[in-house]
């Protein structure tokens, strides 16, 4: 006999053969959304769009302008920083000359140190003109926008934070800081310790 012939039924899809949507199907989706729209609603997203481009473009022309500006107005910045080392070496070596006693008992001490000073001008000059200038630091409240304070140095005399010496000159460049003054601060003494000192004089006198 000969065995029935059965017809292929359709296997059930497993949960791995579920059919997605494919990118195509998301597309035309979308442009079936767009004609479904009225001419009003066209030309509404069509402003928006336009409105959106228009914004991206102003800001990038900005970004652009202001980068502009800046390689204009700070394009020396890096060598005008690496100037100052020029300064620090001058004024390291004035120090160094002026702390020798033998070259201050020397015939040309005062030449050296007037050809120093002279040098020195000159160069501050040349900055002061491409528009690089000293900060104020002496008897000024610490600013931590422009100082940076290395040390501490008592001092009842004067109000706590206030600069009463300048280790290292600071510089601005128009409206940026080029680098910051080092500075040592006033501080005013602690009472404890005001009063055992006064207490330690009595007790000498005492004696």
């Amino acid at each position: 006999m000969e065995k029935e012939k059965t017809e292929d039924q359709p296997k059930p899809e497993s949960e791995g053969n579920i059919k997605e949507d494919s990118p195509n199907d998301a597309s035309e989706a979308e442009l079936k959304k767009v004609e479904e729209k009225s001419p009003e609603e066209k030309i509404i997203d069509l402003e928006e769009k336009i409105i959106r481009l228009y914004a991206e473009m102003e800001n990038q022309r900005r970004r652009y302008e202001k980068e502009k500006e800046d390689a204009f107005e700070y394009g020396g910045f890096a060598f005008a920083k690496e100037t100052l080392n020029l300064i620090d070496n001058l004024e390291r070596s004035k120090t160094t000359i002026e702390s020798d006693e033998d070259l201050k008992n020397s015939e040309g001490f005062e030449k050296i140190i007037n050809h120093l000073d002279i040098i020195y001008k000159d160069m501050i000059s040349i900055l002061k003109k491409n528009n690089i200038h000293t900060i104020e630091s002496i008897g000024k409240k610490l600013d931590p926008n422009l100082h940076q304070a290395m040390m501490e140095i008592e001092d009842d005399n004067k109000e706590s934070g206030i600069i009463v010496q300048e280790i290292q000159k600071g510089f601005m460049m128009k409206d940026r800081l080029l680098r910051p003054s080092l500075v040592g601060v006033s501080k005013k003494v602690a009472k404890t310790q005001q009063n055992s000192t006064e207490n330690n004089e009595k007790k000498g006198e005492k004696k």
